[in-house]
């Protein structure tokens, strides 16, 4: 498991960086925060975000899976608001990958004005 580091997104561009996916990482969830997976594999992947809280009415909410489709295929996932991402003991959220070989991501966080 790795922490994932978050780039910010700003009005004067990014170049983002890719890192290899493990079975399970982490990162630090925000209002503004995105995962860009990328998979150039032959196997699907299933990401699964663990919703750490549910909701405070007391609704039960489910873990978000997000399936990531074979050889060029990629996702835009987010935002992750803390409320409901956030470990309450780390703070941070959990992503598990079904499928690794040649699938990278980048968390981003799109700056405000």
């Amino acid at each position: 498991m790795a922490l994932l580091t978050t780039q910010t997104i700003s009005r004067t561009a990014i170049t983002p960086t890719y890192g290899a996916v493990a079975a399970s990482d982490t990162f630090v969830p925000g209002p503004n925060v995105f995962l860009h997976i990328k998979n150039a594999g032959g196997t699907q992947d299933i990401a699964t975000f663990t919703v750490s809280a549910g909701d405070p009415t007391g609704l039960t909410i489910a873990d978000v899976t997000v399936t990531v489709p074979i050889t060029t295929g990629d996702k835009m996932i987010g935002p992750f608001n803390p409320q409901f991402f956030a470990d309450p003991t780390t703070g941070l959220c959990t992503v598990a990958h079904s499928f690794i070989t040649s699938v990278t991501c980048a968390v981003l966080n799109l700056q405000g004005p």
